[in-house]
């Protein structure tokens, strides 16, 4: 492969509770797997105040790891590290495959409903991109997203809907891929969400993984688009998880029986 990046990936995830639990469970989608332009070397994930349970692909194709954590724990602490070696593709992911139908990203869900703001926007993108392929008008939905909508770090959360950070004009890479999404369904394309990792400009250590997402063309199959930094994803970036939004490919996801309050710390370093 020409221009392939290594990458080094460690990410420390804590979670401290106050009382002791009585029970919890936790879903983990914290492993890339190898293919179209990325090739895992190696990877490996531990826990400490826990236990897998179950570990399996789930039908959208994601790395999934069920950990049961222990009882009467005060701290769990998930580990997931190693290498994964990416070819720059300019954004594409190729042809559709999986068991999931591609009429699966096609539907809207509840985070990525188009409501009056995102179909104003599609609107208003397919009227200035009659006489544009495809490809540019989806850049330049992109574009008028990125403009529309500022990065802002604690102005919404993972329940935050497509249509509300759209006319809030704030938000994270998150809802920069939900808004993406909303639209470019509304113009007729399916459109899914990745959490995955970026390596960034001088900076080793990060707050959180990163999420953008792809779009369906008939020319080119899956191609991603990451708004917040105005590109498609190039051999920076590494693929974990995919899924219909936010809550199909989130990191981790769980439930928990007990009393008093929980904190989470992250620690992500993503270097060559």
């Amino acid at each position: 492969m020409a221009d392939v990046t290594r990458l080094s990936i460690r990410h420390v995830t804590t979670y401290s509770y106050e009382q002791p639990v009585h029970y919890a469970l936790q879903k983990l989608r914290l492993t890339p797997l190898s293919g179209p332009g990325q090739n895992v070397v190696e990877w490996r994930s531990t826990v400490t105040g826990g236990s897998k349970q179950l570990v399996y692909n789930d039908p959208l194709m994601n790395h999934t790891e069920l950990v049961k954590v222990d009882s009467n724990a005060t701290q769990v602490e998930i580990v997931s590290e190693g290498i994964v070696e990416v070819e720059n593709r300019n954004g594409v992911v190729g042809q559709h495959t999986g068991f999931a139908p591609l009429w699966l990203y096609e539907a809207a869900t509840p985070l990525t409903a188009a409501g009056n703001q995102v179909r104003h926007l599609a609107a208003r993108v397919r009227q200035e991109t009659e006489e544009m392929d495809e490809i540019p008008r989806m850049h330049h939905l992109a574009a008028e997203i990125s403009d529309t909508v500022q990065y802002e770090i604690g102005q919404t959360d993972p329940d935050t809907t497509a249509e509300v950070a759209l006319a809030a004009g704030h938000g994270v890479c998150q809802d920069h891929a939900h808004i993406m999404i909303a639209a470019a369904r509304h113009l007729g394309y399916p459109a899914r969400y990745i959490s995955g990792y970026l390596l960034m400009d001088g900076q080793i250590s990060q707050d959180a993984s990163h999420a953008w997402c792809e779009i369906h063309l008939d020319t080119l199959g899956w191609v991603g688009f990451d708004v917040s930094n105005r590109i498609c994803p190039d051999g920076r970036y590494v693929r974990v998880a995919v899924g219909r939004d936010y809550g199909d490919a989130a990191p981790i996801v769980g439930i928990r029986q007990g009393h008093g309050d929980e904190a989470l710390t992250v620690s992500l370093q993503v270097q060559q």
